[in-house]
């Protein structure tokens, strides 16, 4: 299962108004698991100035976007990059908008019809209804290191979406560090369980010790009716 994890900044709010895509962020995911064969480009906007209240958001100007390509230069790599993934984005008619508005400037069709897409807003009102679901208020439930979002940037979004995807949907979260990424240089606990190597090859499978195993099967039985839990039946025999 591909998986894309997807952010963008833009030089306004309003695709109508002729607003352009300046950054795009994309984050990989395999079987959930990050693969980091990530996607990030910074995106000369062309003839449309930045909004100065998108630039307060973001932190980017049209001088740090002078060498920068157009977004008719990366088009062919970004849609092959994309097709027949899963898109993750937060709050996702809003990256759509701008980004089927740029592949359509460019002869492509939309993402909806060549990917299928999850909105991670609609996803978390469904988990938290009634609750804050903007990043940083998701970043703070599930216990997402979020420090370094001083502006808001594609690829440090992405990264913390991801994050807080897998922690939304149950899944594990980040096993290893992820160099490629600017959302944090942190070690996840995960790592700390399992050992440096987590993140490449097959997980290590750690047994119970016999004291362990006599622990948990006399937890389970006094939780058990009657004195007979099904559950004990399934653990290996005291040594």
């Amino acid at each position: 299962m591909r998986q894309i994890v997807l952010d963008t900044e833009t030089t306004g709010l309003e695709v109508e108004q002729g607003h352009r895509i300046i950054e795009i962020g994309c984050v990989e995911l395999r079987n959930r698991r990050f693969t980091h064969n990530n996607f990030h480009q910074y995106v000369h906007p062309e003839e449309k100035e930045i909004d100065p209240g998108a630039a307060e958001v973001h932190g980017i100007t049209m001088a740090d976007l002078a060498d920068k390509p157009r977004f008719r230069d990366l088009a062919p790599t970004l849609w092959d990059y994309l097709a027949g993934a899963e898109l993750i984005i937060h709050n996702a008619p809003f990256d759509l908008g701008f980004l089927n508005m740029e592949f359509a400037r460019c002869g492509f069709g939309r993402l909806e019809d060549v990917c299928t897409i999850t909105d991670t807003v609609a996803l978390a009102r469904r988990l938290h209804p009634g609750q804050r679901v903007s990043l940083d208020a998701l970043c703070k439930r599930y216990e997402i290191d979020n420090s370094n979002r001083t502006f808001h940037g594609a690829l440090l979004d992405a990264g913390l979406l991801a994050d807080v995807y897998l922690a939304m949907t149950g899944g594990q979260s980040r096993l290893s560090l992820d160099e490629a990424s600017s959302s944090g240089a942190r070690r996840s606990r995960f790592v700390e369980i399992l050992g440096a190597d987590a993140g490449t090859g097959p997980l290590p499978v750690r047994r119970a010790s016999p004291e362990e195993l006599a622990a948990h099967r006399a937890r389970l039985q006094k939780l058990a009716a009657k004195g007979k839990c099904l559950w004990a039946s399934d653990l290996p025999s005291p040594v």
